[in-house]
């Protein structure tokens, strides 16, 4: 059976035919339209699935906050290095951003063997009160998610981050966690359901960023 290649070869090009596909196959009348359209189709280029689009929970509030933190350039906390890396230098240097992995976190490993929790719970509660202002990306660990909103529990809006992406993977919690994040007071992103994934959770954040950086120039 003969294959037909595309002709998108560039890294450019191909994200930009990625794009053109995905609005294709996914027309208008959309549930999210100009920059939260951005946000969802960098995540559904992700994971290669336009059918995470009924499941994706992202809100207006949460961009602009999102986006005025990066242009303020507060820190992205990530439950995993993996995270971190997805969000380029090209970006996040060019906004001031830094980006911080919980993982590389002093003592991370010590302080979860001695509560007996994860490493990205740990991490969640070294860094609590560095929280105000900041974004939080975690893609991985649902037990960072819950740590999270655990400790967010109680705080006024001013203690908390400017935006919580939550998208964390898999089969134990994963989906709980992220209902528990939809029904919260606090700006958000997320992913219902199973799916997810540092990959997910980065793509859009640096959707965020991309406008930022429009915004900027």
């Amino acid at each position: 059976m003969p294959v037909t290649l595309d002709p998108a070869v560039t890294p450019e090009a191909i994200e930009a035919r990625s794009f053109a596909i995905i609005d294709a196959e996914l027309p208008e009348p959309r549930p999210f339209a100009g920059p939260l359209w951005e946000v969802a189709r960098r995540c559904i280029h992700a994971l290669g699935d336009t059918a995470i689009l009924p499941d994706l929970r992202l809100g207006q509030c949460a961009l602009e906050r999102g986006v005025a933190a990066l242009r303020a350039g507060k820190p992205v906390f990530t439950d995993t290095r993996m995270a971190a890396a997805g969000l380029p230098a090209r970006r996040m240097d060019r906004l001031g951003v830094p980006v911080l992995p919980l993982m590389g976190l002093a003592g991370v490993g010590e302080a979860a063997r001695a509560r007996g929790v994860t490493r990205a719970a740990a991490g969640i509660r070294m860094i609590a009160d560095r929280l105000a202002g900041a974004i939080v990306l975690i893609g991985n660990a649902p037990t960072a998610l819950l740590a999270l909103l655990e400790e967010l529990e109680g705080r006024p809006a001013e203690a908390g981050p400017a935006l919580i992406v939550g998208m964390p993977v898999g089969f134990v919690n994963a989906a709980q966690s992220k209902e528990l994040l939809a029904q919260s007071p606090w700006p958000h992103f997320t992913l219902l359901g199973r799916k997810g994934g540092s990959a997910a959770a980065a793509s859009c954040v640096n959707a965020l960023a991309e406008l930022a950086l429009r915004e900027q120039e």
